[in-house]
């Protein structure tokens, strides 16, 4: 009930942006009193969440255009995006709007990054999650073109990633995406090095270390704490999809050691 009100409210007096902000207030408003929980921070959440989408739509639109073109695959992983957000036609054409914008050879990325820090930079989940979903962007078409991973470099940059963490972040979500997406390579051997790869470890690491960082990426994944650290609730089946490649991969792993 309550995310109807905010909707129509917020839309009446900020517009699209003003709509999803009283979408995000009025659903965490009905979850609270769903679980009977008085601890949620609301208008927080519902900040931050407007400003993830904003940041993700005019990111998307930047690295589709890095290549010197935008691909329909990439246009059809916007429009799944949209279609996961459950957005409105009106609303649609408002995120085509921000893409658009973020294609703009001329737009730069300072005030957006700038306006995201400040609202999400403390929750590293969050963070680690936009990088994700644009990860996924950039591959949608295949692979990942130079000037792609170019953008994505800056964009983690900005995120306060190194160099050798957003390689290692990359390495694991692009092999990650072998597995629930069924695009594992046939040959056994290969498959396994992906695996170790998807998790972030390798074929040295002990078992106890392998379970180590499967147990802390599962833990990045979970939907109650994404979500209340503000990442918009029809994301989160998003980030569940990876959540399985991650289960996939360490099953493989899991099934080879037999541990």
């Amino acid at each position: 009930m309550f995310k109807f009100i905010g909707v129509i409210a917020g839309y009446y007096f900020y517009g699209f942006f003003g709509a999803l902000i009283g979408l995000f207030i009025g659903s965490m408003i009905d979850r609270a009193r769903a679980l009977g929980t008085g601890g949620m921070n609301p208008l927080q959440n519902a900040l931050r969440q407007s400003v993830f989408i904003e940041t993700l739509f005019l990111s998307m639109g930047k690295l589709a255009k890095a290549d010197g073109r935008v691909s329909e695959d990439e246009i059809a992983h916007v429009e799944l995006v949209m279609q996961k957000l459950g957005m409105t036609a009106e609303h649609r054409t408002q995120g085509i709007a921000l893409f658009k914008r973020g294609a703009d050879p001329a737009f730069d990325l300072d005030a957006t990054y700038t306006r995201f820090l400040s609202v999400c930079g403390h929750t590293r989940n969050l963070k680690q999650m936009l990088l994700v979903f644009l990860i996924i962007m950039a591959a949608a078409d295949g692979a990942v073109h130079p000037a792609e991973e170019a953008v994505l470099s800056d964009m983690a940059a900005r995120l306060g990633y190194s160099p050798a963490m957003f390689q290692q972040l990359m390495g694991m979500v692009l092999n990650q995406s072998h597995f629930a997406g069924g695009g594992a390579p046939v040959n056994r051997e290969a498959a396994l090095d992906d695996a170790y790869k998807a998790l972030g470890v390798t074929k040295e690491s002990s078992d106890a270390e392998i379970k180590r960082a499967y147990r802390k990426l599962i833990s990045q994944y979970h939907p109650d704490k994404l979500i209340g650290q503000g990442l918009p609730e029809d994301m989160v089946a998003m980030a569940t999809e990876q959540a399985k490649e991650i289960q996939l991969a360490y099953d493989l792993i899991k099934k080879h050691r037999n541990i």
